[in-house]
């Protein structure tokens, strides 16, 4: 249940989601370069599709968000990423809803930034494949507890009755963490193996993979 539908949240927890998605997605289209703009590209078609799968677990259901990742290569550019991919979603195949598109991507997106900045940290304590896959790990985990997280919230916050539901929430996605943490690190160090540039000097604060020194 990553993506919420219209008429579940309140106006107030709306309002705040729209606001919070149009701050960062603010930010990160000042880091946007021409030469970023294929690269987001990419990294959204992924989230749209991964995004797709639902597997029913009792009234709700899990599927790939990919945040980790997308932070992880994006940093404050996965706003706009998972912007495009939950609207083109929410128009084209009714997930989620156009009034919810705020509370849905902060909700992916926020802990995707977190998670750059995590691995940033994570990389520099070395540069064995093993410990890339290690962080990736990490990441992933973090990634998805955090979304979970911020969606029992949104669901509180809109009314008490939803407390019950909310606990559910949280224990049909206990799976979803081992599986996106274990994505997570596979994906790093394939990409590290096929397309090695990417994880050349990860600099912050451009949000982004770029440099000239290999990690």
């Amino acid at each position: 249940m990553m993506h919420i539908s219209e008429g579940v949240l309140s106006a107030p927890v709306l309002l705040t989601g729209a606001a919070a998605t149009a701050a960062g997605t603010a930010i990160a289209l000042k880091k946007i370069d021409n030469e970023d703009i294929p690269q987001v590209g990419i990294v959204s078609a992924a989230l749209f599709v991964g995004n797709l799968i639902h597997i029913p677990i009792g009234p709700t259901s899990i599927h790939l968000v990919l945040n980790a990742i997308a932070g992880i290569l994006l940093g404050w550019k996965a706003f706009p990423a998972f912007l495009v991919a939950f609207l083109l979603q929410s128009i084209l195949f009714q997930f989620g809803g156009l009034t919810a598109l705020g509370v849905n991507v902060f909700m992916v997106a926020l802990p995707a930034v977190v998670c750059h900045y995590l691995f940033k940290v994570l990389i520099k304590k070395g540069e064995s494949s093993k410990w890339l896959g290690i962080s990736g790990f990490i990441c992933g985990a973090v990634a998805i507890s955090l979304t979970v997280i911020l969606l029992m919230f949104s669901l509180i916050f809109t009314h008490d009755s939803f407390y019950e539901m909310a606990r559910m929430i949280l224990a049909g996605n206990l799976v979803l963490v081992i599986i996106e943490a274990l994505l997570t690190g596979f994906c790093l160090v394939f990409l590290r193996k096929v397309k090695p540039e990417l994880f050349i000097d990860l600099q912050v604060e451009g949000g982004g993979l770029k440099g000239s020194e290999r990690v």
